[in-house]
């Protein structure tokens, strides 16, 4: 037994709060026909599976044609990214209502730090059920919170109680809970390295702590192996931080598995880096190492990256670099496929300061280009991101913009 409402050490007191299937659950909230029902968010690629289409082995993101083959009676909806956005801001307000330590993971997740509430809000243990069962009469979902003297553990709680529980693993009972659980549960473990645990039957994390870090490390490196043998152990000395902004600005685009021209690719950049240019400048962002990330045919990835003299957040400046380093990458992507591109922009200057440059030889026969930029900004926030766009990505499929956290 895991699981207590009374009683228990303080010291439990980091909570990791999860919304269970949020897209579908947003779209099961909205649409009372769609509640019990299998939902799938999204038809070329699953964004989101209710519970009710997971029982059937619906995953994210599997292809729309697998999942209807496994639920054929499955009902498809397009994804609502607004609605996503507006019920994360909402929940996220009961977060902070909450305690002040809350530290986004993504829009449906944070860790939240209530060590310090005992004598004014109650036990972690009751924080939590008021929690949820605010997000569940104030914005309309359910959510699962697990709770653990550690933010691995908390995140794990959380799992493993889903859907819409609450899970508490106490003090001195960490390794009794974790240690029978599937490898597959330690952050960071995927197929590749489950796979290459099993090949040493390592399949549960106490399979992994009964081995030296030694031979963990003989296995998965030195990084990862030091890092996930840790956790088989419990050990995880991060606390909960407030978010502070990224230290990074980027977004990629899944191509599929088919052939891609090379003009696709380009054109799946330029809508890239108009989107992370245009968070950037929003956030008062600037930054100055472009980063592209590729991934190829056979599932294996590059990066390639580029430092500009200044920080800057103009669009033609970073699409310059960005679109310098892919064509120096044209050879390996011909030779292995191509099935994801990404940008990244790092370095990040968190005032927005430019380190402007005297502009000697360049002609002033048209606007600058963050003029520009500043310009087209103001169209799209008043009439949307559709109303004006380049020729070059007129009738392609530039991707999805997912709900995100502040830049």
């Amino acid at each position: 037994m895991f699981v207590s409402d009374v009683d228990e050490p303080q010291q439990a007191s980091i909570m990791h709060a999860d919304l269970d299937s949020f897209y579908a659950s947003v779209e099961q909230r909205d649409d009372p026909r769609l509640r019990g029902k299998p939902v799938l968010v999204g038809g070329g690629v699953v964004l989101a599976a209710s519970y009710e289409a997971k029982a059937f082995g619906v995953r994210t993101p599997m292809s729309g044609g697998q999942a209807r083959a496994l639920c054929p009676h499955a009902i498809v909806v397009p994804p609502r990214m607004d609605a996503y956005l507006e019920a994360s801001r909402a929940v996220f307000d009961i977060f902070r209502n909450t305690t002040p330590l809350v530290e986004g993971i993504s829009v449906d997740e944070a860790f939240l730090e209530v060590g310090g509430l005992g004598k004014i809000a109650g036990t972690p243990v009751q924080i939590a059920e008021r929690l949820r069962r605010d997000v569940r009469e104030q914005v309309g979902l359910p959510i699962t919170v697990g709770i653990a003297c550690t933010k691995f553990l908390a995140k794990v709680a959380s799992a493993v109680g889903k859907p819409d529980g609450l899970l508490l693993v106490e003090p001195g009972r960490e390794l009794e809970f974790l240690h029978p659980l599937k490898i597959e549960r330690l952050w960071g473990v995927g197929k590749v390295t489950a796979e290459k645990l099993h090949a040493f039957d390592i399949r549960t994390v106490g399979d992994m702590a009964a081995h030296s870090e030694a031979s963990i490390v003989s296995i998965l490196g030195k990084g990862a192996g030091r890092h996930l043998y840790a956790l088989a152990n419990n050990r995880d000395a991060r606390q909960v931080t407030t978010y502070r902004g990224r230290s990074s600005i980027g977004a990629q685009h899944a191509l599929g598995r088919g052939p891609t021209s090379p003009q696709d690719v380009e054109a799946a950049l330029i809508a890239l880096i108009d989107r992370v240019t245009g968070r950037m400048r929003a956030a008062d962002r600037t930054g100055r190492t472009v980063v592209l990330r590729l991934r190829f045919a056979d599932f294996t990835r590059v990066t390639r990256s580029h430092t500009l003299r200044r920080a800057t957040a103009d669009t033609r400046d970073i699409e310059e670099a960005a679109l310098a380093l892919l064509r120096d990458a044209r050879s390996l992507i011909a030779d292995r496929g191509i099935t994801l591109v990404g940008v990244t922009v790092s370095n990040i200057e968190r005032s927005g300061a430019e380190q402007l440059e005297l502009q000697f030889d360049a002609p002033q026969d048209g606007p600058s280009a963050s003029a520009l930029d500043v310009a087209l900004d103001g169209v799209h926030d008043k009439f949307g991101k559709t109303a004006l766009t380049r020729g070059v990505l007129l009738g392609r499929n530039t991707g999805m913009s997912v709900p995100l956290l502040p830049d």
